[in-house]
């Protein structure tokens, strides 16, 4: 049994080789009608001619569902592949009249009270609030308690609760996200807003607060297939973008200029199609633009009214004539359409191909519907080099994992937020400004032995283990390992050094950026007995494991032995061919199905399956376990 597991574990390999050098491997066996009509020919390689009804297939609605949306269950692409090609785009594309009204609202732990609203909403950096509470004797509502020991505790205590609070509610939020994923019957919505999520990378661990955050996705939501003049102009002018890039801080005089340098190189235009004196003078058009509280304003006494000349155009501008000025220039079109083509279609577009879909996107005056319908329809998204070659990203691997799951509810374990963040995206939190990179960053030997763990605790939640489960305080609500009295006494020195996972009680109690940002603290310690820092963090965790909502942590519902029963699955082989149809775009060899076959024989028995035996899900189980940790499974 190991030999067959090892050998299904590897089968494919090769795949995964082929498929990043540019196509499926030549010589693969088809095993049913679901394979059929896959990749098309490789005259098809960068035509844009739009495929026609004698073209489609069920593997290559399949397809479509994958790129522009998570995938789907037979039944889903059975209803995409029994339309025209161009209806099942524009079913795709067009999905504004889709109803979703069943979609479940986010539902807020209440982390806020009402005397901490207007100093959170200034977006109060750590270092800020323990100054206006010196300065003006409170901060979010809390005073220094001046007649006893340690006056500043409080403050401190409240400091780390805004921190650990907004945290962990977003961990929350990025789990709800993560079900909008799974369950929207608008997947290129969802898709999009990812996109776009990585295309305008904010981090929440800058912003602190998932308010802003989840208002940035609503934006970003609402202009996903829109135009792209309103997004850089709704992202230009979104406060969280406002405090990640500092433009709230850009003012006539003391121009800012991190949100003009990255508009420019990041969001529009792309290295190489601006100068530095460009970004000077946008920067000058972006002041006044402003955050108070969860709004956008305009700060006009702030604003540089006088004139300034960016890429060769000059006049009083404001912020909205710079995107104007941006999408007037050729690279703008061209960039963003490159984008688009990584994220949709695969990672190298020729130039023709660019140029083409680029000035689809200008002539219909930056609107992105157009240029997305010509990619999903092209011979081109169906070419060998399009097809089954891209390589999922961990929100992808696992929503899509459970589309075709049919599951109706996210899973509370492998825990979404924690389990995409250790396959390497971290939603709300990108690695820098620029975002992902995707692509083959997805995937090396530690993330694939990663996914393959993942799937397995997904199969087998209770035996797996708690790896996939961290709850937002050091796992499992694990909670300190030492009292509040304990902690005041702590040796202060201990902070410098050592403020590790040993000093806060517990493996994975404090990240990096606190570790990083307690350092400093411990000098004004060794100097003050203002305040004790480790009971802050201790006092402030404390409260926000008390006001966050848990996460559930209730399994897949999983029934394997009813879902290939209802099939008419027989035998082994059967169960495998059904998997493999089920879950795969490329099939398997016919040596590597045979290892299959014959590890499911030996789980299932060599006759005929039987269903009302309790081993049999459990075997059914283990072979998908086998089939999901395959290096094609890692495809799309």
């Amino acid at each position: 049994m190991k030999q067959a597991r090892r050998r299904a574990l590897i089968f494919a390999g090769a795949v995964v080789a082929a498929a990043l050098c540019g196509g499926p491997r030549a010589g693969a066996h088809r095993l049913d009608s679901a394979f059929e009509a896959g990749p098309g020919p490789a005259s098809w390689t960068d035509d844009l001619t739009p495929i026609g009804e004698a073209d489609w297939s069920y593997a290559r609605a399949a397809h479509l569902l994958e790129r522009a949306g998570f995938g789907g269950s037979p039944e889903e692409i059975d209803r995409l592949a029994a339309m025209t090609p161009q209806q099942a785009v524009d079913y795709l594309v067009d999905y504004e009249a889709i109803d979703e009204s069943a979609l479940a609202p986010f539902i807020e732990s209440g982390i806020w009270d009402a005397a901490m609203l207007p100093d959170v909403d200034q977006a109060l950096e750590f270092g800020q609030g323990l100054a206006k509470a010196r300065s003006e004797g409170a901060v979010y509502g809390v005073r220094p308690n001046t007649g006893g020991l340690r006056p500043y505790q409080p403050v401190i205590n409240v400091l780390y609760y805004r921190n650990y609070a907004t945290r962990h509610e977003w961990n929350r939020a990025v789990i709800w996200w993560g079900e909008r994923m799974l369950l929207t019957p608008r997947p290129l919505e969802e898709k999009m807003t990812l996109f776009w999520h990585g295309h305008f990378a904010t981090e929440q661990e800058k912003v602190r607060d998932y308010r802003l955050m989840l208002n940035q996705l609503k934006m970003l939501r609402a202009h996903a297939t829109g135009n792209f003049r309103d997004l850089l102009i709704g992202i230009g002018q979104d406060p969280a973008m406002l405090i990640y890039l500092d433009n709230r801080k850009n003012i006539k005089g003391h121009a800012n200029e991190n949100f003009a340098r990255e508009i420019m190189e990041l969001f529009a235009l792309g290295v190489g199609h601006y100068t530095e004196d460009d970004i000077k003078e946008a920067a000058r058009a972006f002041t006044g633009w402003a955050q108070a509280g969860l709004a956008f304003v305009e700060r006009p006494e702030l604003h540089d009214d006088g004139p300034k000349t960016v890429l060769g155009e000059t006049g009083n501008f404001k912020g909205e004539d710079i995107v104007d000025i941006l999408l007037r220039q050729p690279a703008c079109a061209e960039f963003i359409t490159r984008k688009l083509y990584r994220f949709f279609v695969r990672v190298d577009i020729s130039p023709e191909v660019n140029a083409a879909l680029a000035e689809t996107l200008r002539s219909s005056g930056y609107a992105f519907k157009p240029a997305l319908k010509q990619m999903f329809l092209s011979r081109d998204f169906y070419s060998p080099a399009a097809y089954a070659t891209q390589i999922k990203g961990p929100a992808q691997f696992l929503v899509s994992t459970y589309r075709k799951l049919g599951l109706r509810e996210l899973p509370g374990t492998p825990q979404f937020a924690m389990a995409v963040e250790r396959q390497g995206q971290a939603l709300g939190n990108p690695p820098n400004v620029k975002g992902w990179d995707g692509g083959r960053v997805w995937i090396n030997p530690s993330t694939f032995l990663e996914r393959g763990n993942m799937m397995r605790h997904l199969l087998f939640a209770a035996t797996a283990g708690g790896a996939y489960d961290l709850q937002p305080f050091g796992g499992r609500y694990q909670r300190y390992q030492f009292a509040p009295a304990e902690c005041a006494q702590r040796d202060r020195q201990t902070l410098a050094g050592t403020a590790g996972a040993a000093t806060y009680g517990g493996e994975g109690m404090m990240s990096g950026s606190e570790t990083m940002m307690a350092a400093p603290s411990a000098t004004m310690i060794n100097e003050t007995p203002e305040y004790d820092l480790p009971l802050g963090v201790y006092n402030g965790m404390n409260r926000a494991f008390e006001r966050v909502l848990p996460i559930p942590l209730t399994p897949a519902t999983l029934d394997l032995r009813s879902m290939l029963r209802a099939a008419q699955v027989g035998s082994a082989a059967d169960a495998v061919d059904y998997l493999a149809k089920r879950f795969l775009r490329l099939p398997p060899a016919e040596e590597d199905r045979a290892a299959l076959a014959a590890f499911a024989a030996e789980r299932l028995g060599k006759g005929e399956i039987n269903w009302e035996s309790p081993e049999t899900e459990t075997a059914l189980r283990e072979v998908l376990h086998l089939i999901l940790s395959a290096p094609e499974y890692q495809l799309a």
